[in-house]
């Protein structure tokens, strides 16, 4: 796809989204079962049931996905895609390349081995090795622009509101 190929995809949404902004907020929803025998939860993707169990640090098999894992997969995921929309966008060529995240995570703290170790990621790093010949000042344009409009990147960084609910099935 080429950069009018991607305007005119998107010109009608962006026109549809300016005279009706309500219509551009949209509720993604995700939905898992709890596994009866495993300490596991089946999550339903649009193409496929991932399941998803412990890690192999805090006494999972590591034959079901990790979590913690998803997370960093939907962060690259998310800001690979929109890095090649944003490239395609600026008419910037790309001709392949990688996108990685790293996370730290202190286990002691899901274990309960330590209740002051924070739960969670510590730190997350997103990293891209591209193949293109464009100018550093295109290359940092593109940077900014894909933290800007990366999804996951921005939830993490801006901490959505939270709330958790329970009841009975």
């Amino acid at each position: 796809m080429d950069r009018t190929e991607l305007r005119a995809l998107q010109a009608p949404l962006k026109a549809r989204y300016r005279a009706a902004p309500e219509a551009a907020l949209v509720t993604l929803k995700a939905r898992g079962r709890l596994d009866e025998a495993r300490i596991a939860c089946k999550v339903e993707s649009g193409r496929a049931l991932a399941v998803a169990g412990l890690h192999p640090a805090t006494g999972g098999t590591g034959a079901e996905l990790c979590s913690g894992d998803m997370l960093l997969e939907a962060l690259v995921a998310c800001a690979g895609v929109t890095l090649k929309a944003v490239a395609t966008a600026l008419d910037l060529r790309l001709d392949g390349g990688e996108v990685r995240a790293e996370g730290d995570i202190d286990f002691r703290s899901t274990l309960g081995v330590d209740k002051d170790a924070p739960v969670g990621f510590r730190a997350i790093r997103l990293t891209f090795a591209l193949d293109t010949d464009a100018p550093a000042e295109r290359l940092d344009e593109l940077l900014r622009l894909t933290e800007r409009y990366c999804v996951v990147y921005q939830t993490l960084a801006r901490r959505p509101d939270l709330s958790v609910t329970m009841g009975r099935a």
